[in-house]
């Protein structure tokens, strides 16, 4: 017989309200895990299951089975193997139906973390047969004090829900998947699951055949088939991507109530600058200007996600577009321009940008400024048109105040708050994912009137993640490559093949082309300090190349530790040909352009994402010359070949971005550490009905109901999910 409650569980109730008898590491534990109350535990989710099958007593076992057993440490020692006299740690494991022996070779220290009592699960494989069977090597879940001991403050002893899976959760030294199993189900022991008020309308749980929040969390927690689990994770699935999407489109209905500036577009003097590019423009950007271009005629305020893989053109559109802002009279006057703030991550991008704008506007007389943390400069020179001058950070605010710089470039530096712009009305942010919601807002609050958004992105993101992060967001996608551009030959070579693309190098070296070296570290780790790691470092590897493998070439480096000034002269001496390789980290990865670069090298190519390889690879498509990338990893596990075969035979990031979806879930290039989205959600993004059907049916509740009044269990499930990837 269970006790009766004398104390109703709260779901806003902290755990250490109830868990009176938590110890430090726990507590410490519980805060690295996210889980500060009730509902935080039910949150957090399983990340996979065992079968019961395969879980059971220790008379039950047999030779050569995998088991999962539950019970108790006795006697644990260390001790050596009778001829190769190899150390190993020993104990037996102990139920109630038995015991049975546990080792572990060459692992004599693990005895030493087990004590005589000690309640664990082991996983493992029987070896030996008959009496003399053993689990080898098993992995061991300790649980610092008995479970029920832990609980007994909040709930009854004694009170278990069958399941026929076991829960394996995210975990953290002193709190195990053990621990937080029994946790849950004495949560749901005093029903403080029931409690949750449903933040899915019940016509939507109808509409989609999804379980009730109740028996979603015992289903998710506590499965007895696999079904059951799918079920939850499906439902919780929509429930995120959901509770997203209806913050999002909040967010966007908020943005399009306002009135933005007017931009009168004048189509022929669009089409005449277009047509003054030192290139052919791609029907894709064609479309992507005229779409922008037609949202610049409405009275609200445009937001829009320029999506295009690296080589693009995205930089092109930019132009173009803001020179339709720049040549447009602000409302009710006969002199001055409407303004464009071009929002950077880095200086390097920055400056490449400025001098790019310079370039297509030397034949229009639109004064373009750029700011940085170490510099301004203005375009054109009072004293040579055809060149930029630096001038003084307060000259160059006092001139964007008074509406004289039509055109802004730069990184954070835009956005402070001492620098005013007179008539905003175009803000573009390079690289959206490297910059949080802050930054959108900080811009939008530039001016009295909300600017039109292009956010623009070369970072391959599957359609489903892009509809889920960028839910305010309306998608344009670039999806041709500039006439003339070759596909990249990309190669994966082992040790034995390095020389191979060292001739290469030297073959486009002696066409007067120019190469990348990229390495994942900047020094040589001190072997005092730490031990020697097989990834090269970019200080070593240039002394080496120069030194052992091209002694007459000139070569350089650049990584994110060196000066600005540094930095800008690397990049300088690279650009104009003084530097024939150039040896740097990932520093290069975004934006870098350099067309004579035909060749890159990525060693460690196993250490970087999918992402920042295709990044890099990007680097060396800048021309219509044919380009190579030399992938030479350090290791050759059949994970890393996986990988390194997708990347070789992708034709372009989009396809790269959704087979590393397909791969594993949650994937490198668009992770939850990155994106913010949970793994729960993660696994939502493979199936692209399910987050259109939450996109549509967050915004036309919003429609209905744009401040959430009637659905207040769901305005707090936004916020939640809206907190976890930092948009609130």
């Amino acid at each position: 017989m269970s006790r009766q409650y004398t104390i109703e569980v709260d779901p806003e109730d902290t755990l250490e309200r109830h868990f009176t008898r938590l110890k430090s590491e726990q507590k410490r534990a519980l805060r690295k895990l996210g889980i500060g109350s009730i509902r935080d535990l039910l949150y957090h989710f399983p990340a996979r299951y065992e079968n019961a099958g395969a879980t059971g007593t220790i008379a039950a076992v047999t030779a050569g089975t995998e088991v999962t057993l539950y019970g108790t440490v006795r006697k644990p020692e260390i001790r050596r193997t009778w001829k190769s006299r190899r150390p190993l740690a020993e104990a037996y494991l102990e139920d109630a139906t038995g015991k049975i022996k546990m080792m572990w070779f060459s692992q004599p220290y693990i005895a030493k973390t087990l004590h005589e009592g000690m309640p664990v699960k082991v996983s493992g494989r029987v070896a030996g047969v008959g009496a003399k069977m053993y689990l080898a090597n098993p992995e061991i879940d300790r649980s610092p004090i008995a479970p029920e001991e832990t609980h007994d403050s909040l709930f009854a002893r004694g009170v278990e829900i069958p399941a026929e899976l076991y829960p394996l959760y995210p975990e953290s030294q002193g709190v195990s998947s053990l621990w937080l199993h029994h946790a849950v189900k004495r949560v749901f022991a005093a029903h403080a699951h029931e409690r949750i008020e449903d933040p899915l309308p019940n016509d939507i749980l109808e509409r989609y055949k999804l379980p009730v929040l109740a028996a979603a969390l015992v289903f998710i927690h506590t499965p007895r088939r696999h079904a059951d689990a799918l079920a939850a994770r499906k439902r919780f699935a929509f429930e995120e991507v959901f509770a997203l999407q209806t913050l999002l489109q909040q967010r966007r209905h908020t943005l399009l109530e306002q009135r933005a500036l007017g931009v009168k577009v004048n189509r022929n003097a669009l089409t005449d600058f277009v047509a003054s590019f030192p290139f052919p423009i791609t029907d894709a950007q064609t479309r992507a200007i005229d779409t922008i271009a037609h949202d610049f005629e409405k009275t609200h305020p445009m937001l829009r996600l320029l999506e295009g893989d690296v080589g693009s053109g995205k930089t092109a559109v930019a132009a173009a577009t803001a020179y339709l802002v720049a040549t447009s009279l602000p409302e009710g006057r006969i002199a001055g321009t409407l303004q464009v703030a071009y929002l950077c991550p880095t200086e390097i991008l920055a400056k490449q940008h400025f001098s790019t704008f310079v370039s297509y506007f030397k034949d229009h007389p639109i004064p373009i400024g750029l700011i940085t943390g170490s510099e301004c400069r203005r375009f054109p020179s009072r004293v040579h048109y055809e060149e930029s001058a630096k001038i003084s950070k307060a000259a160059f605010k006092k001139m964007v105040a008074n509406g004289e710089i039509p055109i802004v470039i730069g990184t954070h530096a835009l956005i402070e708050k001492s620098l005013v712009f007179k008539h905003l009305s175009y803000a573009i942010i390079d690289e959206q994912h490297r910059f949080g919601t802050m930054h959108r807002q900080e811009l939008a609050t530039k001016g009295a009137i909300v600017p039109h958004f292009l956010s623009m992105t070369a970072t391959p993101i599957p359609r489903t993640l892009a509809l889920t992060i960028y839910g305010d967001l309306d998608l344009t996608l670039l999806d041709e490559m500039p006439m003339g551009r070759k596909p990249i030959v990309t190669e994966v070579l082992g040790p034995s093949k390095r020389e191979d693309a060292y001739a290469r190098v030297r073959e486009e070296l002696a066409q007067g082309r120019q190469a990348y070296v990229i390495c994942p570290r900047i020094d040589e780790p001190d072997p005092a300090k730490e031990l020697a790691l097989m990834a090269k470092s970019v200080k070593a590897e240039a002394a080496r190349l120069k030194k052992e493998v091209f002694p007459g070439a000139a070569i350089d480096i650049l990584h994110s530790k060196m000066r600005p000034a540094e930095k800008e002269e690397a990049m300088k001496k690279f650009g104009n040909g003084g530097t024939q390789i150039l040896v740097a980290t990932s520093v290069v990865e975004v934006g870098v352009n350099v067309p004579n670069a035909t060749v890159i090298l990525i060693e460690g190519a196993e250490r970087f994402g999918l992402a920042q390889l295709h990044q890099l690879r990007g680097r060396v498509i800048r021309s219509t010359h044919q380009s190579y990338c030399f992938a030479l990893p350090e290791s050759f596990g059949p994970a890393t070949k996986e990988r390194m075969r997708a990347f070789a035979s992708a034709r372009n990031g989009f396809e790269l971005a959704e087979y590393d979806l397909a791969l594993r879930g949650a994937g490198e290039l668009s992770g939850g550490r990155q994106w913010g989205v949970s793994d729960i959600a993660m696994e939502a993004l493979k199936n692209i009905k399910l987050v259109e059907a939450a996109r549509t049916e967050a915004a036309r509740l919003v429609a209905k109901d744009p401040g959430l009044k009637n659905h207040p269990a769901l305005l707090q499930r936004a916020r939640m999910a809206g907190a976890e990837m930092h948009l609130e």
